[in-house]
């Protein structure tokens, strides 16, 4: 329990109707959640305004509301806080509510089109490895130390970061990695957080079906720079044109990487193998068993945190050279006949067209390309026929299939996926809307040697079909494929 005079700290209110020397015992957006003596927080979402359902809280227990505009019946025996924005609010009051756990952890977010999962994940690891109690917030999984909880977004919405960091406090955790969505970060889920550091990898095309505009898409990424304090580190990379942007007026202490100019963190690869990628970070030679040249910039990108958040540098490269990948990115698996199957999450153009062409230099002679890609529905449309362009130019083969459609038809966006593609593009396309046949019949194309891509799920174990999640696996299906077809 904890007073609302207290959860109200920094909230920037224009009224309140009502004590505010009440008790409250939980906080929540969701108003089916309610529970006797909460705090609702009204906050216009996507798909609903929860100052619709203002009344239902209070009918719930609800015993104080936070909203933008006054429900037209006032419960007397509720208090109402009206602010400017609620989302903000949310994000504050639940800060409040736990202790902000924030200020007593290291917390640093990631954000950027591709490489936030590989860039947390492998921040966490290389922490965990050096002896420290650690938490990551991930799209894959949240951790906090040895725990796992399930992860249903790629940043939690206020309320369950705000717990989720306090329980990593009770563990006593020093650091904390988190991705910062653009979506998150617009949606101001990350208010009451107080950062340590930010870095930014890079912005391509993705999430328009959201923010509509590359432009707004950007702008929405450059304010969690915007709002770091001057006690704070920022890191960008300097080889994405949108780098210098994000990093102007930034009250930060800001840093730069690169592997391809002058910065304060520079890396360059000498050889990008299978077996991995041998580089050197600052002039110190440094092997990683991780493939690729979007993983030199992950790699880069953890170091460079590392080391703006003082740990050693001898210590941090001889640990980051024993982190393997993380889950569902770049995950490659081969036969006894040289076919190589690779399952990777990429899923935007600009991530395919990496992973592509990572392949495209590591390969030792003509073997095959066979590329199994989808997209998602009910997302950035404008993305499909751009991701089958990328797929044809780089590979020997493309079979267009489902990613998760959800309430789409698969076929109508395969058809869409098709539409980015020439005469001479599409004559080595295969359409199968059956993600799993789509599989096993890039599995029969292979001949020894050959590299397939299965690409966009990555890490995910489950297919979204009309709003019903079905258990399946890329990299189990595809293994268990190949060792089939080779007994």
């Amino acid at each position: 329990m904890k007073l609302l005079s207290d959860i109200l700290y920094k909230v920037r209110l224009d009224e309140v109707v009502g004590s505010t020397n009440v008790a409250i015992s939980g906080i929540t957006a969701d108003s089916r959640a309610v529970k006797t003596m909460d705090l609702f927080v009204a906050v216009t979402g996507v798909r609903a305004d929860g100052h619709r359902f203002i009344g239902q809280a209070t009918q719930a227990g609800a015993a104080a509301v936070i909203c933008e505009e006054y429900p037209e019946e006032i419960n007397p025996k509720v208090t109402y806080v009206k602010v400017k924005d609620s989302t903000e609010a949310l994000g504050l009051a639940a800060a409040n509510f736990f202790d902000n756990p924030s200020e007593k952890l290291k917390v640093v977010g990631v954000t950027g089109t591709n490489g936030k999962t590989t860039t947390a994940t492998l921040l966490f690891d290389l922490v965990r490895k050096m002896g420290y109690p650690a938490g990551l917030l991930s799209t894959v999984v949240n951790r906090i130390n040895s725990q796992s909880i399930p992860s249903t977004h790629t940043t939690p919405d206020a309320v369950a970061l705000q717990g989720l960091m306090a329980q990593m406090v009770d563990a006593g955790c020093e650091f904390c990695f988190m991705e910062a969505s653009s979506h998150a970060i617009d949606q101001r889920r990350i208010a009451g957080v107080e950062f340590t550091g930010a870095a930014f990898t890079n912005l391509t095309t993705e999430h328009l079906d959201y923010h509509e505009t590359m432009e707004a898409y950007l702008h929405a990424k450059k304010r969690l720079f915007d709002g770091l304090s001057s006690r704070a580190f920022a890191v960008f990379n300097i080889d994405d044109p949108n780098g210098e942007l994000m990093a102007a007026d930034c009250n930060a202490k800001v840093k730069s990487l690169s592997l391809h100019g002058v910065a304060d963190y520079k890396g360059r690869v000498l050889e990008n193998e299978f077996e991995g990628l041998q580089m050197t970070i600052n002039g110190t030679p440094f092997h990683s068993p991780l493939v690729g040249g979007f993983n030199a910039y992950n790699l880069l990108t953890v170091y460079a945190i590392a080391i703006e958040l003082g740990l050693k540098e001898t210590e941090v490269l001889t640990a980051l050279s024993s982190l393997g990948p993380v889950e569902g990115r770049f995950m490659y698996f081969r036969t006894a006949s040289g076919i190589t199957a690779i399952v990777d999450y990429a899923h935007t153009p600009d991530a395919l067209e990496n992973v592509l062409g990572t392949i495209r230099q590591i390969r030792t002679g003509n073997e095959q390309i066979i590329t199994v890609v989808g997209c998602g529905g009910d997302r950035d449309r404008t993305k499909r026929p751009l991701m089958a362009r990328v797929a044809a130019e780089l590979s020997t083969q493309v079979v267009l299939t489902s990613d998760n459609p959800r309430s789409e038809d698969p076929q109508a966006i395969i058809e869409e996926m098709l539409a980015g593609l020439d005469p001479v593009s599409k004559r080595k396309t295969i359409s199968l809307t059956d993600r799993k046949e789509a599989i096993r019949l890039a599995c029969t194309l292979a001949q020894p040697g050959d590299i397939i891509l299965i690409a966009g799920k990555g890490h995910e174990k489950y297919q979204e079909i009309k709003g019903v999640k079905n258990p399946f696996d890329d990299f189990a299906i595809v293994t268990q494929t190949l060792k089939e077809m080779t007994k």
